[in-house]
């Protein structure tokens, strides 16, 4: 199954003393595999977009996802959207969003698992107090689409 989540509004590009301090510390924002953050991007970046394949499969009549990409147990399944400094030392991360996979509405889910669409997340990086969004991200602050 192939996902895109498309992340805008990121907290470095506002004004502030937030932001400033985001660009400062070199903040970018990438999606995990595994234990590693991938495909990092900065926090005062336009945009920011991950393509992922997960596998699908039926178990027992329930659709399941895994993979790199995917962490949780069986019916709790999620991406981690992961915030970090990247250093010298490499990414000292300190804060996660969770894209739960219990949050696309089971059609979507269906179709993306049985078509070749592309299942698709949008959300804003930036929660309500001007940090980097964090925590479980539920709809609507997520929209799913298939494209």
């Amino acid at each position: 199954m192939r996902i895109r989540i498309e992340g805008s509004d990121l907290p470095g590009r506002r004004a502030g003393a937030e932001a400033d301090a985001l660009r400062l510390g070199n903040v970018h924002v990438g999606i995990q595999r595994k234990s590693e953050v991938v495909d990092r991007v900065r926090a005062d970046a336009d945009a920011a977009n991950w393509n992922v394949e997960v596998s699908s499969r039926e178990i027992d009549g329930l659709l399941d996802v895994g993979g790199p990409f995917v962490r949780g147990r069986p019916g709790a399944r999620f991406l981690y959207l992961s915030w970090g400094a990247l250093t010298d030392q490499g990414f000292a991360m300190f804060r996660r969003a969770k894209l739960m996979f219990s949050d696309i509405p089971a059609v979507l889910l269906r179709d993306a698992h049985e078509g070749n669409e592309l299942l698709v997340g949008r959300l804003g990086l930036t929660d309500a107090a001007g940090g980097p969004v964090c925590a479980r991200v539920h709809p609507p602050a997520v929209t799913w689409t298939l494209e």
